[in-house]
């Protein structure tokens, strides 16, 4: 997948956001910039590679695998 990130003109994202909702089962709590933000899985989109400007963050294997799950839970994909 990283590799055809690396050649598209648009990559498929799921936002971060400060606007906490702890208790929405769409979302993935966690630090980002050392701050409190949710992995908004609910606003899955498609955005232009020219939006990607700075590389605010990493996300922990832990917080990848949740994420993983959350969305075949949500979109039923494998």
């Amino acid at each position: 997948m990283d590799a055809m990130n690396r050649h598209a003109e648009t990559v498929v994202v799921c936002p971060l956001t400060t606007k906490l909702h702890p208790t929405w089962r769409s979302r993935i709590s966690m630090r980002s910039a050392g701050k409190p933000a949710e992995i908004a899985v609910d606003h899955i989109r498609t955005i232009s590679t020219l939006r990607l400007v700075k590389k605010v963050d990493a996300l922990a294997v832990a917080d990848a695998a949740r994420l993983r799950e959350l969305i075949v839970e949500m979109y039923g994909l494998p």
